[in-house]
C-alpha cells in the first residue's frame, strides 16, 4: 500500500495562517486531515477546497467549491455534497482551529484529486447548503501541493 501525502500552507488576512496535512493510504481510502489555523476569530469558519489553484484574487480566482460530480452543496456528513465541502472548523478562545478529521469523499489521486487546488478558510460559518450564507469573504487561501 502506498501512503500519499500533501500539504497546504495557509497565509491570509492579518494574522491568519496555518498548515493542513493530508494523508491517504491508497486510492479509494479516506483522507486524513490534521493541522491548525491561527489568527481566527473564535467560532466556526467555512473550510473548503475550491476548483482552481489560482489564489491571486481570493475566491474570485480560486473559483467555486471543487465539485467534479456536479452535485449540490452540503456538509461533510451529507451523502450528496461537493468534493470540496469540508464544513466548518472551530477556533477556540485562543484564536486557533485545530484540524483532525477524516473524509471519504476527498482524494489525493485520480479525477477527483484535490492536489493543485485552492484551500480556503472563510470568515463566516458554512451553512452546509441549508441557509443563505454564501461565505464569500475568504480569510486565507493557498494552493495544495504534494
Amino acid at each position: 500500500m502506498v501512503l500519499l501525502k500533501a500539504v497546504c500552507v495557509l497565509k491570509g488576512t492579518g494574522e491568519v495562517k496555518g498548515t493542513v496535512y493530508f494523508e491517504q493510504e491508497g486510492d479509494g481510502t479516506p483522507v486524513k486531515l490534521t493541522g491548525s489555523i491561527s489568527g481566527l476569530e473564535p467560532g466556526d469558519h467555512g473550510f473548503h477546497v475550491h476548483a482552481f489553484g489560482d489564489n491571486t484574487n481570493g475566491c474570485m480566482s480560486a473559483g467555486p467549491h471543487f465539485n467534479p460530480r456536479d452535485v449540490t452543496h452540503g456538509g461533510p456528513k451529507d451523502t450528496t455534497r461537493h468534493v470540496g465541502d469540508l464544513g466548518n472548523v472551530t477556533a477556540g478562545a485562543d484564536n486557533v482551529a485545530k484540524i483532525e478529521m477524516e473524509d471519504s469523499v476527498l482524494s489525493l489521486t485520480g479525477p477527483d484529486s484535490i492536489i493543485g487546488r485552492t484551500m480556503v478558510i472563510h470568515e463566516k460559518a458554512d451553512d452546509l447548503g441549508r441557509g443563505d450564507n454564501d461565505e464569500i469573504t475568504p480569510l486565507s487561501v493557498s494552493t495544495m501541493s504534494r
